[in-house]
């Protein structure tokens, strides 16, 4: 029997979860509502979560570089640039010279990636709501919320899953 057992409060103690029982729901569920999510924005927006996660972030962080896009999300810096190519083809994204740096670029939403931003945050918060708002209690969101950030903050910590290159 595994020695570290997380017992959830509403479970009898025969239901008590493993550290592997945990892990395993954890991924099953960020997989199916990433997915779940994916579809909405597909189907409302022509967009993937990827592209909305991507775009999302350049708006709530203006100038913005491919390494910094990299580094939060925990992907390879040229698998973000490949990213952030398709959206500047499709014209949401610019690259602009950095005024800082005249190495780097900085990248921008344009005002069509802006409004298309702001449609799919609304289909964004919807889908939360539905999915999350409506299967868990507040004070469990919180609870969940806290515990994620507490381990989050241990992996960036420790450097665990920052992909090179």
């Amino acid at each position: 029997m595994e020695a570290n057992i997380l017992a959830a409060a509403s479970f009898s103690d025969a239901e008590r979860i493993t550290l592997a029982a945990a892990f395993s729901h954890l991924v099953r569920c960020e997989t199916r509502l990433y997915n779940g999510l994916n579809e909405a924005l597909r189907q409302t927006h022509g967009i993937v979560a990827s592209q909305f996660e991507f775009l999302s972030y350049l708006r709530d962080h203006p100038g913005s570089r491919v390494a910094d896009l990299a580094e939060f999300y925990a992907v390879g810096v040229g698998a973000t640039s490949k990213g952030v190519s398709r959206l500047e083809a499709r014209g949401w994204v610019r690259r602009v010279a950095n005024p800082a740096d005249g190495r780097s670029l900085l990248l921008e939403l344009t005002p069509l990636g802006t409004e298309l931003t702001d449609l799919a945050e609304t289909t964004f918060q919807q889908y939360l709501l539905k999915r999350i708002g409506q299967t868990l209690e507040p004070d469990q969101i919180e609870a969940v919320g806290r515990a994620l950030a507490q381990l989050r903050a241990a992996l960036e910590r420790d450097g665990i899953g920052i992909p090179v290159g």
